[in-house]
């Protein structure tokens, strides 16, 4: 392992800005607002904001004032953020982000971890935060090899093999929550428990239970929710290489296909900028952007759909679960029973308020809620 520092060089960004200088935007449907996409009056005042007042330079300062690390593990470059807890006995936490966010959404929820007694709390409540970027993500490796990465795997060797850690909770929200399931389910020995934003859906084949009234409504709005919102799943699961030459040679491109999501996916009532600033908003493309990700990210839902098997009969997730789940996420929460039917089920939290984003939303409640659960595995 190695201290990183992120340094993106001055030809990436005299590059960047002068696509945004030459940059193309579309007409739009009269007062469309975001019904058809991302908003042309929101994308042009952002590429304005991008161009002229941006900083890169000073965001690039914050980033690497967290501690940054990277390994080498099984032909893999990982990179990670590392922090270490503030407190007698601190517990090692793994959190896995998801798309079409990055590393920089634990960034504010981090502190919370580490520090509790900061804010008024019990130090004995402390973590070490560790905060991976997915291979195909950011600034770890970009897999060009047909097949799944096994991230459960890798984050397992990460944690034990390299960190010296001998088991540890592992925390995640969308396809963080996929790779936090199977850590549980297929190296269940390195850890003490999960905690999920969202869960794995369930065997439901020869030989399992009814759905309740409760199963069958959610799964109605599953398929609502697919037929409103999935496009993009649909595209990235079945032709993402024809997305990418669009969006990996255009800003604007795929700053609207990012943030669009932002505000739908978020708790912001339409206005994503209650919850994101646009540095926020900009630093998370801009991840994407400098090291040339999306592409490999958006191969993550083709290689998914094909090469991670769902849970069969009889499978389940041992290990102690708590199911953390935030309202204005992609789909209402599952029910109870849904969850029971898979995990292990010890806590069943649903959240006042917060969205897709809730490390980056609502980080002080996801962080009370990480606290309470993990006070059973500390000795």
């Amino acid at each position: 392992m190695d201290p990183y520092t992120i340094a993106v060089p001055d030809s990436v960004l005299a590059d960047l800005h002068a696509r945004l200088e030459a940059a193309r935007l579309p007409d739009a449907v009269l007062d469309a607002g975001w019904e058809y996409g991302s908003s042309l009056d929101y994308m042009r005042e952002l590429v304005a904001y991008w161009k002229g007042a941006y900083d890169w330079r000073a965001r690039e300062r914050y980033l690497n004032s967290f501690p940054h690390e990277l390994a080498t593990i099984d032909g893999y470059d990982i990179h990670f953020v590392h922090a270490r807890g503030k407190g007698p006995s601190p517990l090692p936490l793994i959190m896995t982000h998801g798309w079409p966010s990055s590393f920089t959404e634990m960034l504010a929820i981090i502190p919370l971890l580490t520090d509790p007694a900061s804010a008024g709390g019990d130090p004995r409540d402390a973590f070490d935060v560790i905060v991976p970027s997915v291979p195909g993500y950011g600034f770890s490796s970009r897999p060009t090899a047909r097949g799944f990465v096994p991230a459960h795997t890798l984050w397992a060797k990460l944690m034990t093999e390299h960190l010296g850690y001998t088991r540890f909770v592992a925390e995640g929200g969308d396809i963080g929550a996929g790779i936090t399931t199977r850590i549980a389910r297929l190296h269940p020995d390195v850890v003490h428990g999960i905690c999920l934003l969202a869960v794995t859906d369930p065997y439901l084949g020869p030989g399992s239970a009814p759905l309740t009234s409760a199963e069958r409504a959610y799964q109605d709005g599953v398929a609502e929710w697919d037929r409103t919102e999935g496009g993009y799943q649909l595209e990235q699961a079945t032709k993402p290489q024809t997305l990418a030459y669009g969006l990996n040679d255009s800003p604007v491109g795929l700053a609207a296909w990012i943030v669009e999501k932002f505000r739908s996916w978020s708790d912001c009532g339409g206005d994503v900028e209650r919850r994101f600033t646009r540095d926020e908003l900009l630093d998370n493309v801009m991840i994407y952007w400098t090291t040339q990700t999306i592409a490999s990210s958006v191969r993550y839902y083709y290689e998914g759909a094909r090469h991670a098997p769902p849970m069969r009969e009889g499978e389940r997730v041992e290990k102690p679960t708590a199911a953390l789940l935030f309202p204005a996420d992609l789909v209402s929460p599952p029910p109870r029973e849904w969850i029971e039917r898979s995990y292990n089920l010890q806590q069943y939290t649903l959240m006042p308020k917060g969205g897709h984003f809730a490390a980056h939303e609502e980080p002080a409640l996801l962080a009370e809620a990480i606290r309470g659960f993990c006070r059973r595995f500390r000795s």
